[in-house]
Protein backbone atom coordinates (compact mmCIF):
# COMPACT_ATOMS: atom_id res chain seq x y z
CA UNK A 1 0.00 0.00 0.00
CA UNK A 2 1.31 3.09 -1.40
CA UNK A 3 0.17 6.86 -0.37
CA UNK A 4 1.02 10.19 -2.48
CA UNK A 5 1.57 12.33 0.36
CA UNK A 6 0.67 12.50 4.31
CA UNK A 7 -3.29 13.86 3.58
CA UNK A 8 -3.74 10.92 1.80
CA UNK A 9 -2.79 8.68 4.29
CA UNK A 10 -4.82 10.15 7.00
CA UNK A 11 -8.04 10.21 5.01
CA UNK A 12 -7.75 6.82 4.01
CA UNK A 13 -7.30 5.98 7.88
CA UNK A 14 -5.65 2.19 7.44
CA UNK A 15 -7.45 -0.28 9.93
CA UNK A 16 -3.95 -2.02 10.72
CA UNK A 17 -2.85 1.56 11.71
CA UNK A 18 -5.64 2.71 13.40
CA UNK A 19 -5.37 -0.36 15.35
CA UNK A 20 -1.91 -0.37 16.40
CA UNK A 21 0.43 -0.77 17.67
CA UNK A 22 1.94 0.53 15.09
CA UNK A 23 5.35 1.96 14.07
CA UNK A 24 6.27 5.24 11.75
CA UNK A 25 9.55 4.95 10.39
CA UNK A 26 11.00 8.23 8.65
CA UNK A 27 13.56 8.43 6.61
CA UNK A 28 16.46 11.18 6.18
CA UNK A 29 18.51 9.28 3.73
CA UNK A 30 18.91 6.04 2.03
CA UNK A 31 20.96 4.62 5.11
CA UNK A 32 19.82 1.28 6.63
CA UNK A 33 16.28 1.51 5.80
CA UNK A 34 15.22 -2.13 4.74
CA UNK A 35 17.04 -2.93 8.16
CA UNK A 36 15.23 -0.98 9.97
CA UNK A 37 11.65 -2.00 8.99
CA UNK A 38 12.57 -5.68 9.13
CA UNK A 39 13.77 -4.79 12.80
CA UNK A 40 10.54 -3.36 13.68
CA UNK A 41 7.75 -5.81 11.91
CA UNK A 42 10.03 -8.50 13.65
CA UNK A 43 9.31 -6.65 16.89
CA UNK A 44 5.52 -7.40 16.43
CA UNK A 45 4.29 -4.41 15.11
CA UNK A 46 0.81 -4.66 13.42
CA UNK A 47 1.42 -1.68 10.93
CA UNK A 48 4.72 -0.26 9.86
CA UNK A 49 4.54 2.92 7.88
CA UNK A 50 7.66 4.21 6.01
CA UNK A 51 7.32 7.53 5.42
CA UNK A 52 9.99 9.10 3.01
CA UNK A 53 11.08 9.62 -0.52
CA UNK A 54 9.57 7.42 -2.91
CA UNK A 55 12.79 6.80 -4.76
CA UNK A 56 14.20 4.88 -1.86
CA UNK A 57 13.62 1.09 -2.92
CA UNK A 58 12.75 -1.98 -0.75
CA UNK A 59 13.31 -5.50 -1.63
CA UNK A 60 9.54 -7.06 -2.53
CA UNK A 61 8.80 -8.89 0.44
CA UNK A 62 9.06 -5.25 2.59
CA UNK A 63 7.05 -3.79 -0.83
CA UNK A 64 4.20 -6.29 0.59
CA UNK A 65 4.46 -5.51 4.35
CA UNK A 66 4.79 -2.25 4.57
CA UNK A 67 2.89 0.74 4.00
CA UNK A 68 4.61 3.99 2.23
CA UNK A 69 3.67 7.59 2.63
CA UNK A 70 5.52 10.28 0.12
CA UNK A 71 7.49 12.24 2.43
CA UNK A 72 10.45 13.91 1.64
CA UNK A 73 12.59 14.57 5.00
CA UNK A 74 15.71 16.06 3.10
CA UNK A 75 12.61 18.78 1.60
CA UNK A 76 11.73 19.55 5.07
CA UNK A 77 9.14 17.52 5.78
CA UNK A 78 8.31 17.36 9.63
CA UNK A 79 8.23 14.01 11.56
CA UNK A 80 6.19 16.30 14.66
CA UNK A 81 3.59 17.07 12.02
CA UNK A 82 3.28 13.76 11.00
CA UNK A 83 2.98 12.15 14.01
CA UNK A 84 0.46 14.96 15.53
CA UNK A 85 -1.33 14.20 12.45
CA UNK A 86 -1.63 10.15 12.97
CA UNK A 87 -2.49 10.55 15.90
CA UNK A 88 -5.59 12.25 15.07
CA UNK A 89 -6.64 9.43 13.51
CA UNK A 90 -5.71 6.43 15.66
CA UNK A 91 -7.37 6.83 19.38
CA UNK A 92 -6.90 4.39 21.99
CA UNK A 93 -3.51 2.75 19.63
CA UNK A 94 -0.40 2.46 20.51
CA UNK A 95 2.22 4.23 18.16
CA UNK A 96 5.91 4.30 17.96
CA UNK A 97 8.05 6.32 15.88
CA UNK A 98 11.56 6.56 14.89
CA UNK A 99 13.90 7.43 11.64
CA UNK A 100 16.06 5.08 9.70
CA UNK A 101 19.15 3.39 11.35
CA UNK A 102 17.41 3.60 14.76
CA UNK A 103 15.93 0.29 16.14
CA UNK A 104 13.47 -0.39 19.64
CA UNK A 105 14.85 -2.34 22.12
CA UNK A 106 12.38 -3.52 25.25
CA UNK A 107 12.73 -5.66 27.76
CA UNK A 108 13.20 -9.61 26.77
CA UNK A 109 11.49 -8.20 23.12
CA UNK A 110 13.39 -11.37 21.70
CA UNK A 111 11.02 -13.85 23.17
CA UNK A 112 7.85 -10.95 23.73
CA UNK A 113 5.84 -8.75 21.21
CA UNK A 114 5.57 -5.14 21.21
CA UNK A 115 2.06 -5.56 21.77
CA UNK A 116 2.75 -8.29 24.95
CA UNK A 117 4.55 -5.38 26.02
CA UNK A 118 2.27 -2.27 25.73
CA UNK A 119 -0.70 -4.18 27.00
CA UNK A 120 1.04 -4.73 30.30
CA UNK A 121 2.35 -1.28 30.34
CA UNK A 122 -1.28 0.04 29.68
CA UNK A 123 -3.25 -2.19 32.78
CA UNK A 124 -0.54 -0.70 35.09
CA UNK A 125 -2.45 2.64 33.98
CA UNK A 126 0.43 4.20 31.47
CA UNK A 127 -0.50 5.84 28.71
CA UNK A 128 3.12 6.73 27.46
CA UNK A 129 6.59 5.20 27.82
CA UNK A 130 10.33 6.86 28.01
CA UNK A 131 12.56 5.66 25.37
CA UNK A 132 16.26 6.47 26.02
CA UNK A 133 18.47 6.90 22.65
CA UNK A 134 21.38 5.53 22.74
CA UNK A 135 23.92 6.36 20.00
CA UNK A 136 25.74 3.26 18.32
CA UNK A 137 28.84 3.81 15.99
CA UNK A 138 31.24 1.99 14.06
CA UNK A 139 34.09 1.02 15.81
CA UNK A 140 36.17 1.56 12.60
CA UNK A 141 35.49 4.85 10.75
CA UNK A 142 37.79 3.66 7.50
CA UNK A 143 35.70 0.65 7.04
CA UNK A 144 32.44 2.63 7.60
CA UNK A 145 32.99 6.36 6.80
CA UNK A 146 29.20 7.37 7.42
CA UNK A 147 29.33 5.58 10.88
CA UNK A 148 27.79 2.94 10.55
CA UNK A 149 28.18 0.05 10.65
CA UNK A 150 25.40 -3.63 11.77
CA UNK A 151 28.18 -6.04 12.21
CA UNK A 152 31.10 -3.71 14.17
CA UNK A 153 28.58 -1.20 16.02
CA UNK A 154 29.44 0.12 19.33
CA UNK A 155 28.12 1.82 22.11
CA UNK A 156 29.08 3.48 25.32
CA UNK A 157 28.94 2.01 28.23
CA UNK A 158 28.88 4.68 30.81
CA UNK A 159 28.88 8.52 30.32
CA UNK A 160 25.52 8.62 31.22
CA UNK A 161 23.83 11.03 33.70
CA UNK A 162 20.12 13.03 34.70
CA UNK A 163 19.19 16.29 35.82
CA UNK A 164 16.18 17.85 36.90
CA UNK A 165 13.63 19.15 34.74
CA UNK A 166 12.87 22.69 35.59
CA UNK A 167 9.51 24.23 35.23
CA UNK A 168 9.81 27.66 33.96
CA UNK A 169 5.79 28.26 34.82
CA UNK A 170 6.56 27.30 38.74
CA UNK A 171 9.60 29.43 40.09
CA UNK A 172 11.43 26.57 37.95
CA UNK A 173 10.93 24.01 40.65
CA UNK A 174 11.96 20.55 39.25
CA UNK A 175 8.67 18.87 37.65
CA UNK A 176 7.15 15.50 39.25
CA UNK A 177 8.74 12.32 37.84
CA UNK A 178 10.67 14.34 34.61
CA UNK A 179 14.41 14.30 34.51
CA UNK A 180 16.37 15.42 31.11
CA UNK A 181 18.89 12.66 30.74
CA UNK A 182 22.38 13.04 28.65
CA UNK A 183 24.82 10.91 27.13
CA UNK A 184 26.54 9.02 24.07
CA UNK A 185 28.07 10.80 21.45
CA UNK A 186 25.93 14.46 22.25
CA UNK A 187 27.50 14.29 25.18
CA UNK A 188 31.17 13.71 24.17
CA UNK A 189 30.78 15.89 21.06
CA UNK A 190 28.69 18.53 22.90
CA UNK A 191 30.51 21.19 20.73
CA UNK A 192 29.24 20.03 17.56
CA UNK A 193 25.52 19.65 19.15
CA UNK A 194 23.31 22.82 19.53
CA UNK A 195 22.30 22.61 23.66
CA UNK A 196 18.64 22.16 21.96
CA UNK A 197 19.36 18.51 20.82
CA UNK A 198 22.12 16.93 23.71
CA UNK A 199 18.95 15.18 25.18
CA UNK A 200 18.87 11.95 24.66
CA UNK A 201 15.42 10.69 25.92
CA UNK A 202 12.13 10.45 23.87
CA UNK A 203 8.64 9.52 24.40
CA UNK A 204 8.66 7.21 21.35
CA UNK A 205 5.69 4.87 22.41
CA UNK A 206 2.68 6.10 23.26
CA UNK A 207 -1.23 5.46 23.33
CA UNK A 208 -2.81 8.39 20.99
CA UNK A 209 -6.03 10.35 21.98
CA UNK A 210 -7.88 13.50 20.64
CA UNK A 211 -6.27 16.58 20.88
CA UNK A 212 -2.74 14.98 22.07
CA UNK A 213 0.21 16.95 20.83
CA UNK A 214 4.13 16.16 20.35
CA UNK A 215 6.34 19.26 20.77
CA UNK A 216 9.47 19.31 19.07
CA UNK A 217 11.31 18.32 22.12
CA UNK A 218 9.83 14.84 21.60
CA UNK A 219 8.13 15.46 24.98
CA UNK A 220 3.55 15.86 24.64
CA UNK A 221 1.05 18.55 26.44
CA UNK A 222 -0.08 16.18 28.53
CA UNK A 223 2.45 16.37 31.06
CA UNK A 224 2.20 12.76 32.75
CA UNK A 225 2.96 11.23 29.64
CA UNK A 226 5.99 12.88 30.15
CA UNK A 227 7.03 11.06 33.13
CA UNK A 228 9.35 8.49 33.66
CA UNK A 229 7.19 6.30 36.03
CA UNK A 230 4.03 6.18 37.91
CA UNK A 231 3.85 7.26 41.57
CA UNK A 232 3.67 3.97 43.40
CA UNK A 233 6.44 1.76 41.50
CA UNK A 234 9.03 1.96 38.65
CA UNK A 235 7.70 1.03 35.39
CA UNK A 236 9.21 -0.43 31.79
CA UNK A 237 11.38 2.01 29.45
CA UNK A 238 12.84 0.99 26.26
CA UNK A 239 15.79 1.92 24.38
CA UNK A 240 16.18 3.24 20.69
CA UNK A 241 19.49 2.32 19.63
CA UNK A 242 20.56 4.98 16.75
CA UNK A 243 23.00 5.51 14.65
CA UNK A 244 21.66 8.92 13.61
CA UNK A 245 24.03 11.39 15.26
CA UNK A 246 27.07 9.59 14.47
CA UNK A 247 26.11 9.57 10.96
CA UNK A 248 25.54 13.89 11.34
CA UNK A 249 28.63 13.95 12.78
CA UNK A 250 30.31 12.60 10.10
CA UNK A 251 28.25 13.98 7.57
CA UNK A 252 28.69 17.64 8.67
CA UNK A 253 31.62 19.57 7.72
CA UNK A 254 31.88 21.58 10.86
CA UNK A 255 32.55 18.34 12.38
CA UNK A 256 34.20 15.23 10.22
CA UNK A 257 37.48 16.51 9.74
CA UNK A 258 37.71 16.53 13.83
CA UNK A 259 36.49 13.31 14.60
CA UNK A 260 38.89 10.47 13.50
CA UNK A 261 37.04 7.62 15.70
CA UNK A 262 34.12 7.47 18.09
CA UNK A 263 35.67 4.91 19.92
CA UNK A 264 37.11 5.26 23.54
CA UNK A 265 37.67 3.35 26.45
CA UNK A 266 34.16 2.94 27.58
CA UNK A 267 32.97 1.66 24.52
CA UNK A 268 31.35 -1.99 24.06
CA UNK A 269 30.54 -3.82 21.52
CA UNK A 270 26.67 -4.09 20.60
CA UNK A 271 25.46 -7.55 20.72
CA UNK A 272 21.86 -6.35 19.60
CA UNK A 273 20.18 -7.90 22.49
CA UNK A 274 18.05 -6.36 25.40
CA UNK A 275 19.86 -7.81 28.24
CA UNK A 276 22.77 -6.00 27.32
CA UNK A 277 21.16 -2.98 27.54
CA UNK A 278 19.26 -3.84 30.82
CA UNK A 279 23.08 -4.90 32.32
CA UNK A 280 23.89 -1.49 31.57
CA UNK A 281 20.77 0.34 32.77
CA UNK A 282 19.85 1.62 30.05
CA UNK A 283 16.21 0.32 30.34
CA UNK A 284 14.10 -0.82 32.96
CA UNK A 285 12.09 -3.49 33.17
CA UNK A 286 9.62 -2.14 36.12
CA UNK A 287 7.61 -5.10 37.22
CA UNK A 288 7.45 -6.64 33.91
CA UNK A 289 9.58 -10.34 34.26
Amino acid sequence: MQFPDLDSFIAARPPAFTKGPSAMIFAEDGVEIESTLYHHLNAGFKSVVLFGHPEFKLDRKLQTSVIRVNYDMAAGASLIDAVNAAISIAPGAWLYYCYNAEYLFFPFCETRSIGEMMTFHGEERRDAMLTYVIDLYASNLKDAPNAVSLDDACLDKSGYYAQARLDPEVHNHPKERQLDFFGGLRWRFEEFVPPDRRRIDRISLFRARPGLVLRPDFTFDDEEYNTYSCKWHNNLTAAVCSFRVAKALKRNPGSTHDIKTFHWHNSESFDWTSQQLMDLGLMEPGQWF
